[in-house]
């Protein structure tokens, strides 16, 4: 078989990322490696708040960042727009914004609240579908969806609370977004990353203790980075994984396979 390189850039690919918040986030993980893989991108900050954090980081690259509040009407809608003018289509988007109500984060799951439950809903996991029905009229030549979850989609981590139950409903609108898209080449991925300390983790109660008892746990004895957690983001938007959806994909250092 004849290797193709090629097949691991993103030379030529355009792509959207949500969900900078500063220089530890994921997203901005992502958002430097794929700009150095060759890809033009438009990324996304919450407000002008974050903007102050996050344009020192953007300008550099050139990339165009855009104010983007999945829970205010038309911003969304408005992103998408943007990013489709500027880059032509888009070939990968990556989705990591996640966010629940402090009081209902805290508590028992079964403590939470209505409103609170259903905002955390709405920000962590339907706005992926919202994401994909927008970007998928733009994506004729397929591509690649991402979105990010965690470990306690599956188990039930202590202090984890209500995004577990959110995280599990994520994770299942891949598999039944991979479904439909597939068709129409678009793949669709949960990428699950151990425990780094980004802006919304630390909201999470004793967080500095799951993530001692995470790198204890973990066969590799340590934690991820985020250069890792990005360079399978990045992987799974090449043409390298052109066979691979519906997959919620763990870099965790081996935690989720021990008991």
């Amino acid at each position: 078989m004849t290797k193709n390189n090629n097949a691991f850039s993103l030379a030529g690919k355009k792509g959207l990322i949500l969900g900078l918040a500063n220089e530890n986030s994921i997203a901005w993980g992502c958002t430097q490696l794929a700009h150095q893989m060759g890809a033009e991108l438009v990324v996304s900050c919450l407000n002008d708040k974050a903007r102050r954090f996050v344009e020192p980081l953007t300008a550099p690259l050139g990339v165009d960042l855009v104010g983007c509040n999945v829970e205010e009407d038309g911003e969304l809608q408005a992103l998408v727009a943007r990013a489709a003018q500027r880059l032509g289509q888009l070939d990968f988007v990556i989705h990591s914004i996640a966010w629940a109500p402090m009081d209902d984060l805290h508590g028992q799951v079964i403590d939470s609240s209505r409103k609170g439950f259903s905002r955390a809903m709405e920000v962590s996991c339907h706005s992926f579908a919202q994401l994909a029905r927008l970007c998928v009229p733009h994506m004729a030549a397929g591509g690649s969806l991402l979105s990010m979850t965690y470990l306690g989609a599956d188990e039930a981590v202590p202090n984890y609370g209500l995004m577990g139950p959110v995280k599990a409903a994520l994770e299942s609108l891949v598999r039944y977004m991979a479904l439909e898209l597939g068709p129409q080449g678009i793949r669709v991925h949960a990428v699950s990353p151990g425990p780094i300390l980004t802006r919304a983790a630390s909201g999470i109660a004793s967080f500095d203790e799951l993530m001692a008892n995470a790198a204890l746990k973990a066969p590799l004895k340590r934690l991820v980075t985020l250069e890792e957690i990005a360079q399978l983001s990045t992987f799974l938007c090449c043409d390298a994984s052109s066979g691979m959806t519906g997959q919620t994909i763990y870099v965790d250092g081996g935690c989720h396979a021990v008991a």
